[in-house]
């Protein structure tokens, strides 16, 4: 019964073990589906089930009758118009990265986002090239299909290495969509949850580092080969300085001016983005501007500057993936297949916990799936979702993805029709807006302060990430990050905070003793808490302090004690003690034996628990023993394990830790377990962990019913220092009652 008394509460109950709780009230019966069960659903036809999962395959058919056409309709068409022009001016910028014609850039800004307004469940994120995934293309690119092959540097061999680089992007991109659509189907979508934020956080800020210097090479125009190997952004930098004094002055001049009005205009977007109608399109005008310039000023000729060149109009045909280079990138395919959807599933939650609807990440990855497997068919290349573009939709005014295919449609525009009005452009412009896209990702180095002063394993994650993917390159970076982020678990896990508990206050509430100064201990009794899972990997470490905790090892003592009876015994034998009602006397000066005499090589018979039938006598291991026979002080009687923050323990520990209470109980220490979570007595009983020695009977609903327990079993009469003022414990015929704290308990000790 419970009754609130003001800003108090009074319960009143009877101690509990889990026996008696389940003795009174009565459990339901539950049947838990088996794995056939699940099977058997998952592959049961029936209407409704079709209907679902047409719905779930086609979100489309959900929002899309929705559409509120009067309301929404003029602000995804705005959006769309200014999500395109920036799609456009991204998609042939992050071309550069991945080492391919420019042009390129704009089938991944197109196909992508036809698949995801069909198949995508985000409303608000605009899908095309990220500047990440672009990086990760364009190493494996490199790797394949390296600089020196050019050899001459004649414009057949540099187009035939354009082709070459083209396909290897391609198929790349095919066989990461072919992943991503396997994983959606398998329901893996999951697997985001392996990418802590701050894994992402260092792993893009590192990607960031490597856009900037591979860009180097477009802002100073140098012939600089690409590394794709460990270290290589070092040999990047080396080759860099190496060449410095060759820099064309005209694209390093224009790169400078471009990135201070990009970066200028977009602060003043930032700053004063409540005020203005819609973000200042900085990238389309300077975009504009420098192709006129360039082409009434002819740059290309007066100061030898590189221009994208001619975009082909219209489509390329459709090719299927090269089976040899598919051989070679399985490893990069699945690297940008996670790094991928990782990005757009963390970008569309963020949309969608804002605007309040649902997001499915298994079909996200199929979204993308299709979307790359399109793609690459088209000799385009990865596509997710750059944050900028996304933000650029959003702040727009963007409702639906109608904005993302009318984006689209301004792509499709310039690749069939306009293209060619941006052949004068410089390589170098294209390279500096990649760069003022980077902001947000480079801002994220503030996060290391802060994650050191709130989680310094985070931060540690994020530092390591970081300089992985710098100096590894990105494929072994992410891998090496995944693996140390794991293991920090596996750490945290396997060394789990243990502690002592204390009552605090005279109540039912037991905290750390070390944290309070107003707490009970009572006598003779430890209560140890394990704020962990207990595993095989962390049941040793366990054992030690709980070891610790007692400030015995009760093997040890066990031991002892079985040494000192095999004395006792000899002794008597040879009438060199003499029994009386109350101990035993040494009759005679007692003779020195060895412990390897005594154990005669019967070690594992100290192990079994101590048997003194035969003796005319019970020893009292805490009393007086005789000369020549002693065994370590044991000045505790119960141990409650609190095993509220255990949530699961597994066989192989489960044997430890059998083993080890088996120690206590055999040198007459109580053992209980309190607070363990629901079907944890099922699977010890399941696993046969009970028997003579270790009963059912040791486990408690809550660590103050197991208090209580303890002190009505002990015999308070005989031991003042455990009786309780009147005050603080009285009788309440069988049930505990506390008002205010702990003010009474059941029964008379």
């Amino acid at each position: 019964m419970v009754e609130p008394v003001g800003n108090h509460y009074v319960v009143a109950r009877p101690v509990y073990s889990e026996n008696l709780f389940n003795e009174e009230h009565e459990k339901l019966h539950r049947h838990h589906k088996t794995f056939w069960d699940h099977l058997k659903q998952y592959f049961c036809c029936s209407p409704q089930k079709v209907k679902k999962i047409a719905l779930g395959l086609f979100p489309i058919i959900s929002w899309l009758p929705a559409y509120r056409f009067k309301e929404w309709i003029l602000s995804d068409i705005v959006s769309g118009l200014n999500t395109g022009l920036v799609a456009v001016l991204q998609g042939l910028a992050f071309a550069l990265l991945v080492n391919v014609p420019p042009g390129y850039g704009l089938y991944a800004a197109f196909f992508p986002n036809l698949v995801y307004f069909i198949f995508g469940t985000s409303r608000h994120i605009s899908v095309g090239p990220f500047p990440v995934l672009s990086l990760m293309v364009g190493a494996t690119v490199v790797r394949l299909v390296p600089d020196d092959i050019a050899g001459n540097g004649t414009s057949t061999n540099i187009s035939a290495i354009n082709e070459e680089r083209v396909m290897v992007a391609a198929t790349v991109t095919f066989l990461s969509g072919v992943f991503q659509l396997l994983l959606g189907i398998l329901q893996f979508g999951f697997i985001v949850i392996y990418l802590s934020q701050s894994l992402i956080s260092g792993f893009t800020t590192a990607a960031a580092v490597h856009v900037l210097v591979s860009q180097l090479k477009f802002m100073l125009q140098l012939s600089v080969p690409g590394f794709n190997t460990p270290f290589g952004i070092i040999y990047t930098l080396e080759s860099v300085f190496s060449q410095i004094s060759d820099t064309n002055i005209a694209d390093l001049v224009t790169s400078l001016i471009v990135l201070l009005i990009v970066f200028v205009v977009k602060e003043m977007n930032d700053r004063y983005k409540a005020k203005l109608p819609a973000p200042i399109p900085i990238e389309l005008l300077v975009t504009v501007l420098a192709a006129l310039i360039s082409y009434y000023v002819n740059l290309e000729e007066k100061y030898n500057v590189a221009v994208i060149g001619q975009l082909e109009e219209g489509f390329q045909v459709p090719v299927a993936p090269d089976a040899g280079i598919l051989q070679k990138c399985v490893g990069d395919s699945i690297s940008i297949a996670i790094v991928g959807f990782a990005v757009a599933f963390s970008v569309a939650k963020v949309y969608s916990i804002k605007y309040d609807y649902p997001i499915d990440g298994n079909q996200e990855l199929i979204a993308f799936g299709l979307g790359n497997i399109l793609g690459g068919s088209f000799k385009g290349f990865a596509s997710s979702t750059a944050l900028s573009r996304s933000g650029v939709q959003e702040s727009t005014g963007g409702k639906t993805q109608i904005a993302g295919i009318i984006s689209a449609g301004i792509v499709l525009i310039v690749i069939v029709a306009i293209g060619f009005l941006l052949a004068p452009l410089q390589k170098s412009v294209l390279a500096s807006l990649a760069l003022g896209n980077l902001k947000g990702m480079l801002m994220q180095f503030k996060e290391v302060g802060i994650l050191w002063r709130k989680d310094k394993y985070d931060c540690v994650i994020w530092v390591t990430t970081f300089l992985a993917a710098v100096f590894l390159g990105l494929d072994i970076g992410l891998a090496t990050a995944v693996a140390f982020q794991l293991l920090t678990v596996v750490i945290r896990s396997q060394f789990p905070s243990c502690t002592i508990l204390a009552n605090v206050g005279r109540s039912d509430i037991y905290r750390n003793r070390k944290d309070y100064t107003d707490i009970y201990e009572p006598e003779g009794v430890k209560i140890f808490r394990c704020s962990s899972p207990i595993f095989f990997a962390n049941i040793e470490f366990f054992r030690e302090k709980l070891i610790t905790a007692v400030g015995f090892n009760p093997l040890r003592v066990l031991r002892k004690r079985n040494k000192a009876l095999r004395k006792i015994r000899k002794m008597l034998k040879k009438g060199e003690l003499q029994v009386t009602p109350v101990c035993l006397i040494c009759m005679a000066n007692h003779i020195y034996e060895s412990d390897e005499e005594l154990d005669n090589n019967r070690i594992e018979e100290l192990d079994q628990p101590t048997n003194m039938t035969d003796l005319p006598i019970q020893i009292d291991w805490g009393a007086e023993l005789p000369a020549g026979i002693t065994v370590p002080w044991v000045d505790i009687h119960s141990i409650i394990l609190d095993f509220s923050s255990v949530s699961f323990l597994d066989f192989s520990a489960m044997r430890v830790l059998q083993k080890t209470l088996k120690e206590f109980v055999r040198i007459n220490i109580d053992i209980y377990i309190a607070g363990a979570h629901e079907g944890f007595l099922d699977k010890l009983e399941s696993c046969a962990f009970f028997d003579e020695e270790i009963k059912p009977s040791m486990l408690f609903l809550t660590i103050h019913d197991a208090v209580l327990h303890i002190l009505m079993k002990k015999d308070l009469a005989t031991s003042p220092k455990l009786k309780l003022t009147e005050e603080r414990w009285s009788s309440n015929n069988g049930a505990i009652t506390i008002s205010n704290g702990l003010r009474s308990r059941q029964g008379t000790v």
